[in-house]
């Protein structure tokens, strides 16, 4: 399973409709709801805001929606397309202004599966799409002199989410793969000498 790092888009016109397909990151089902009510608001002037999504970490909570197209030709195909990809924590909204021509079930079907594929593939070269891995929280409390010396150390592992407080000591926060927290501290003891503040 893999999972989606940052937003990306994707923009075509088919037979004068415009389709903006949107990838965003996301790890809840309140969340994805939210979000997908917020593109709503923003695109209050389209005709037809199209979602799916899948989320949890085996891909098993899944929701989409046609949004007033007719059944089955816009959310599904969507989902489909997304559940092709082997991928989670992931929403996709394909955003439509109706040009004036219809385009049929058919050519409706084409276009929202279309523009999924087209805002994944992007997406995938872009290198947008991670494994999915378990991380954990981590922070700690060092002295300025060893700092040089953590950050090269810091180097060896799967960090994001990383925050750096400096004040009359420095204070670090982030996440690091769940297998490699307990190397990571006692790497970090070692070349301390044991001089940082775990917590």
């Amino acid at each position: 399973m893999e999972v989606l790092k940052e937003y990306i888009n994707y923009e075509e016109t088919i037979k004068g409709s415009r389709f903006l397909s949107e990838l965003f990151p996301c790890t809840s089902q309140a969340a994805a709801r939210e979000l997908i009510k917020a593109q709503k608001t923003k695109y209050s002037d389209a005709t037809h805001v199209v979602h799916a999504f899948i989320i949890g970490p085996g891909g098993e909570v899944m929701g989409m929606s046609d949004d007033g197209e007719p059944s089955g030709t816009a959310g599904r195909p969507a989902l489909d397309v997304l559940k092709g990809r082997k991928c989670t924590n992931t929403v996709l909204t394909v955003t439509r202004w109706f040009g004036g021509t219809l385009l049929g079930t058919g050519g409706l079907v084409k276009a929202y599966s279309g523009g999924a594929k087209a805002v994944i593939t992007a997406a995938d070269n872009a290198g947008l799409f991670e494994e999915l891995v378990e991380k954990s929280p981590f922070n700690f409390e060092c002295e300025y002199s060893p700092y040089k010396m953590i950050k090269k150390l810091m180097e060896n592992f799967h960090i994001s989410s990383l925050t750096e407080d400096f004040a009359t000591s420095i204070k670090i926060n982030g996440e690091i793969f769940s297998s490699e927290k307990e190397t990571f501290q006692k790497q970090l003891l070692d070349l301390t000498n044991g001089d940082v503040k775990l917590n």
